[in-house]
C-alpha cells in the first residue's frame, strides 16, 4: 500500500453538545480562532437532529460541516438527509456492514458530500481502514471511544494509527484520548485532519464548553498555529 495522499492540515472542532445556541457559540469561536472544519457531534446531532447541522450551515455557510451520525444502517437515508441540511461530511462506521458504507458512498456521490469511514470497536483496524478504502470512503477515522477510554485510560489512537496509515491512501484522522500536545504531532505521524474535542475544550463530563470564552479562543487559536505549522518545511 502506497502513502497516504498528502493532504494540507485542517483542524476540526468537534461540537459535542447538546444545543443549538452552545454549538453555535462554541463554533463562532472557533472560527474566529482560525478552525477549518466545523462538526456537528454526535450529542448534537442526538440532542437537535438535523436542525443542528441547518443552524450551522446558516451560521457559517463557507465552513465544511461534518455531521458525525456514526451511521450503522440506513445509510442512504441518514446521508441524504444530512446533505439536504447542509452537511459537507457524514461518518459511517466500520462495524456496519459494508452494504451500508456502500450505501452512504452512493448517496455522497449523488448528494456532493465526503465520507469519513470511522474504524472505532473493530478488531483489525487497518483491515478494517482498507475495507473503507475500498469501499469508497474519502478519509479513515482512527478513534479511541469515549467509553473505551474511560475504562483503559490508556488507550489512544497512538496504538493504532502507524498501522492504519500504512494500510490506506486516504488521509486519515485521529479521534479520542489524545492530549493538547499530541495534536501538532499528528500531520507528521500520517493523520493531518486534527480534531479538537472532548475533553480538550469539551467538558467531558457535562459535553459544555470546557473554559471561558477567551481562554477557549486563546487554546484553539494556539492548536491553530502549531498545526498548520507543523506542515511548513
Amino acid at each position: 500500500m502506497s502513502a497516504p495522499r498528502p493532504h494540507p492540515p485542517v483542524v476540526q472542532v468537534s461540537l459535542d453538545l447538546t444545543s443549538i445556541d452552545e454549538a453555535l457559540h462554541v463554533a463562532e469561536i472557533a472560527v474566529r480562532a482560525g478552525v477549518d472544519w466545523l462538526e456537528a457531534g454526535t450529542p448534537l446531532i442526538l440532542a437537535e437532529g438535523l436542525h443542528g447541522v441547518r443552524a450551522l450551515r446558516q451560521r457559517f455557510p463557507d465552513h465544511p460541516i461534518v455531521a458525525d451520525l456514526k451511521t450503522m444502517d440506513g445509510g442512504y437515508l441518514e446521508a441524504e438527509m444530512m446533505a439536504g441540511a447542509g452537511a459537507s461530511l457524514v461518518v459511517v462506521m466500520s462495524q456496519a456492514h459494508r452494504a451500508t458504507v456502500r450505501a452512504v458512498v452512493r448517496a455522497a456521490r449523488r448528494f456532493g458530500l465526503r465520507v469519513m469511514g470511522d474504524v472505532l470497536a473493530a478488531p483489525d483496524k487497518p483491515a478494517a481502514a482498507r475495507a473503507l478504502q475500498e469501499d469508497g470512503c474519502d478519509f479513515v477515522i482512527v478513534h479511541t471511544g469515549f467509553d473505551e477510554r474511560h475504562e483503559n485510560t490508556a488507550a489512544t489512537p497512538w496504538d493504532d494509527l502507524a498501522a492504519v496509515v500504512a494500510a490506506v491512501d486516504v488521509p486519515v484522522q485521529a479521534v479520542g484520548g489524545l492530549r493538547l500536545q499530541d495534536l501538532d504531532r499528528l500531520p507528521a505521524a500520517g493523520a493531518p485532519l486534527v480534531v479538537v474535542g472532548a475533553p480538550l475544550v469539551i467538558d467531558h463530563d457535562a459535553f459544555r464548553a470546557a473554559s471561558e470564552d477567551e481562554a477557549l479562543e486563546a487554546v484553539l487559536r494556539d492548536v491553530v498555529r502549531r498545526v498548520k505549522a507543523s506542515a511548513r518545511p
